[in-house]
């Protein structure tokens, strides 16, 4: 069956969703730590490294990616993905130790994530022909999105049947996405590489521009996976109570994801300089507001807007890359921008939680976020307006 432009514009999507959407629950590893720790007979400290490895790693399949499905058809890559992940699950279920827990989940699990991750956006961007930053956005939220939605599943699911069996069923889900996925990418008959397109020379590889939107991207993220990784720690701390700081988790998710999506719409109206600094100054409101005002019913808004920050950030990333350079070289430009995202979610969120450690608040934490967000600001001022031309290759 032969399919027409917007229709295999439509599978890509659907592949990509149906595909990412269970590894989004990567974001909500905290909610079994306690019944990991008591599985594995470990502290928060090793089930931090294991968390810190599986981002390790998640980036490592990203830049792998670009590798792959130019040499393995992408229906082919989903399933390998899939198994590769599935594999990881099992092996995580069966552990007795923090050794093959670590290997399982951190390395073959977020290794089949990663790689899948930069598929499916691939994939999308070269289908897709117009609205480009909407579809961008909406790829980029699928994470968050998957943890909004697995969240409450895994807490019930821990709590009914025990971690062995959330890991068994999520490798299930994993297994039936990607064979799912790899049907809807054959479907569309997605071609990885198109020769048609204009590629652009690598002596113009635009490298201070990649480093100026991986630094507004980076100043962003320290911020806002500070928020997501310590959601309910930090409600708590301003004086919130267990409930309040476990609704705050879910909501703060869910309002990230939708940032997501924003930010991929706004840049479809507005430039990108102006949606980064829109999304900066918005992050830094929150912030500020928390500063000068620390109650409980402050915090959920406030960190709300941090988060929203990043997500506003996150989406108009992937929509800028579709500007800036040709769609051939999408996935690799994303997948070393990716980087910038594993290292601050190994800075300000780590940096976070020492100096809560220490002074028994997240004040300063949140003031160094502000800070974060000015220096965003005005890094974001030096982005193009618009999509640039790029010389043709030949």
């Amino acid at each position: 069956m032969r399919l027409s432009p917007g229709e295999r514009t439509a599978a890509a999507i659907a592949a990509a969703t149906v595909l990412n959407l269970p590894f989004g629950t990567l974001y909500a590893f905290s909610v079994f730590l306690k019944q990991l720790e008591a599985q594995l007979g470990v502290g928060r400290t090793e089930t931090s490294f294991v968390f810190a490895l599986a981002t390790i790693t998640l980036t490592l399949g990203m830049n792998l990616a670009p590798r792959l499905y130019r040499a393995v058809p992408p229906a082919t890559l989903a399933l390998a993905c899939g198994a590769c992940s599935t594999g990881g699950l099992l092996l995580a279920a069966a552990a007795d130790g923090l050794v093959q827990f670590a290997l399982g989940y951190g390395v073959l699990y977020a290794l089949g994530a990663g790689v899948s991750f930069t598929l499916g956006q691939q994939g999308v961007n070269q289908t897709v022909r117009s609205r480009s930053g909407l579809a961008n956005g909406y790829i980029v939220s699928l994470y968050p999105l998957g943890a909004m939605i697995g969240a409450p599943l895994f807490g019930w699911v821990v709590e009914a049947h025990g971690l062995r069996t959330l890991l068994v069923a999520l490798a299930v889900t994993v297994l039936c996405a990607s064979a799912i996925s790899a049907a809807l990418l054959k479907l569309a008959v997605i071609r990885m590489h198109d020769a048609s397109a204009p590629a652009a020379d690598r002596k113009d590889a635009q490298w201070p521009l990649f480093l100026r939107l991986s630094a507004v991207f980076f100043l962003a993220a320290s911020a806002g996976l500070m928020v997501m990784s310590q959601a309910a720690g930090i409600v708590q701390a301003y004086g919130g109570a267990t409930g309040l700081a476990l609704g705050a988790t879910t909501f703060i998710t869910g309002a990230v994801a939708a940032a997501r999506v924003g930010g991929g719409w706004l840049a479809d109206h507005h430039s990108v300089p102006r949606v980064a600094l829109g999304a900066h100054l918005w992050s830094l409101a929150g912030a500020l507001a928390l500063t000068f005002w620390p109650a409980p019913l402050v915090a959920l808004p406030a960190l709300a807007m941090m988060g929203m920050g990043y997500g506003f950030v996150s989406g108009l990333t992937a929509a800028a890359i579709a500007q800036y350079w040709p769609r051939n070289a999408f996935g690799r430009v994303a997948s070393l921008l990716y980087i910038a995202w594993c290292v601050a979610a190994l800075g300000l969120p780590v940096l976070a939680g020492w100096l809560y450690d220490h002074s028994g608040g997240y004040g300063a934490a949140v003031l160094i976020a502000a800070g974060i967000n000015v220096l965003g600001t005005l890094v974001a001022m030096g982005l193009p307006c618009g999509p640039l031309r790029l010389r043709a290759r030949n």
